[in-house]
């Protein structure tokens, strides 16, 4: 299990996972299995669902040395928890809300988020073209400006399309206050990039 959490990332995705006939991951049988201390279930549960929770830890935090400790936590966090896992959710929104709350822990108890690197996953739904490159990552950078709160909000709500409940639920928020930090980020964002130059 410890060789597994401290893997080099890019060993991440490599292992092929047993698939049902239909060529999906049989994820349910591996958390079945999981939940009855089968490492090598875990495993295929892990080497699944990191890069969407590293992506997630690496949004929020803004910094890849924070994200990658972030996300080792939460995996530990899930194996400890995972006799509570009661299916209510989705597993990736179960280990999402983990990697939330491991994530805004880590935050309170430490002062390193003042020296965060500017650094955002790059995740686009469409491809991009050459041009565009330069606005994402203008678009990627004011982002990571955003104050923690607006920022945690915009994440969940608008890149992973979590509901204002849902992320309320994670981040310990209202929804309604979600709904305002959201509309917090949305204006920030605009002011910062009218100021390098681009028109709404």
């Amino acid at each position: 299990m410890s060789a597994l959490l401290t893997a080099n990332r890019s060993d991440y995705s490599q292992t092929m996972l047993p698939t049902t006939a239909d060529g999906f991951a049989d994820e349910a049988a591996w958390i079945n299995r999981a939940q009855r201390s089968d490492t090598r279930a875990f495993e295929s549960l892990y080497r699944l669902h990191v890069d969407k929770v590293y992506g997630l830890c690496l949004r929020m935090t803004g910094n890849v040395s924070e994200a990658e400790d972030c996300t080792q936590d939460a995996f530990i966090q899930a194996w400890n928890k995972l006799a509570k896992f009661r299916g209510d959710s989705a597993f990736a929104t179960w280990l999402h809300r983990i990697a939330v709350n491991t994530v805004l822990g880590r935050m309170r108890s430490s002062k390193r988020e003042q020296d965060r690197i500017q650094a955002v996953a790059e995740t686009s739904a469409a491809p991009l073209a050459t041009g565009d490159v330069g606005e994402l990552r203008d678009l990627s950078e004011a982002v990571d400006k955003l104050p923690a709160g607006a920022r945690h909000v915009f994440v969940l709500h608008a890149v992973y399309g979590y509901s204002h409940e849902e992320a309320g639920s994670m981040l310990g928020i209202a929804a309604g206050t979600s709904k305002a930090q959201l509309h917090r980020a949305r204006r920030l964002l605009a002011q910062q990039l009218k100021q390098q130059g681009f028109e709404e």
